[in-house]
């Protein structure tokens, strides 16, 4: 998934509330221009429709800065909020438009039907629920489909077994972690007794 944000350079000398009662929020870009960043602004109704779509390390945005005549692809890093209201205090991009590839994290999607847990009681046990990926800005998938079709209950799949679009490399280097299995219907593997 792709969407685009035009930000404004943030004034200098400027306080965040201020900025936040005049319908703005204060942003960070990183990695445009080796380690430099620049403090930006968003409006706050544009901020708030992104993050209905984006999700952290995950949703390419197309930046624009018309002062400064920059735009490019960046990643969004960071979302500070208020912890129990909708409000978003700062948001953190990551230029990747010089990158060969980047790192970031993808939802898992469990397909199929375990014969484990339709026709034996069993329990799906989700281990990972995402994933951490490396692979080319132009190629982020938006889920991994992890098919459980073939799981019996005290099987797992690992992540050597994940079909992983092509480009894509999981960080985990571990070929044996477990991403899903399928307990038996007392919360253990089969074999482990079962008697209630």
């Amino acid at each position: 998934m792709e969407l685009t944000l035009e930000c404004q350079k943030r004034p200098e000398g400027s306080k965040t509330k201020a900025l936040r009662r005049d319908g703005l929020i204060p942003a960070a870009l990183y990695g445009h221009n080796g380690a430099e960043s620049i403090s930006l602004t968003v409006n706050a109704k544009a901020a708030e429709l992104l993050l209905k779509s984006a999700s952290v390390n995950n949703t390419l945005v197309n930046l624009t800065i018309p002062e400064l005549s920059w735009n490019g692809k960046t990643l969004l890093r960071e979302v500070q909020s208020h912890p129990c209201r909708p409000l978003v205090y700062h948001l953190s991009f990551f230029a990747i438009s010089a990158q060969d590839s980047v790192e970031v994290t993808i939802p898992l999607a469990f397909v199929g039907e375990s014969p484990g847990v339709k026709l034996n009681g069993g329990l799906l046990d989700p281990v990972l629920t995402e994933l951490e990926v490396k692979c080319a800005p132009d190629s982020i998938p938006e889920k991994i489909e992890v098919d459980i079709s073939s799981l019996q209950v005290g099987s797992a799949l690992h992540i050597s077994e994940l079909v992983l679009p092509a480009g894509v490399t999981p960080l985990i280097t571990d070929g044996n972690q477990v991403v899903v299995t399928v307990l038996g219907s007392q919360g253990g593997y089969e074999g482990d007794g079962g008697a209630n």
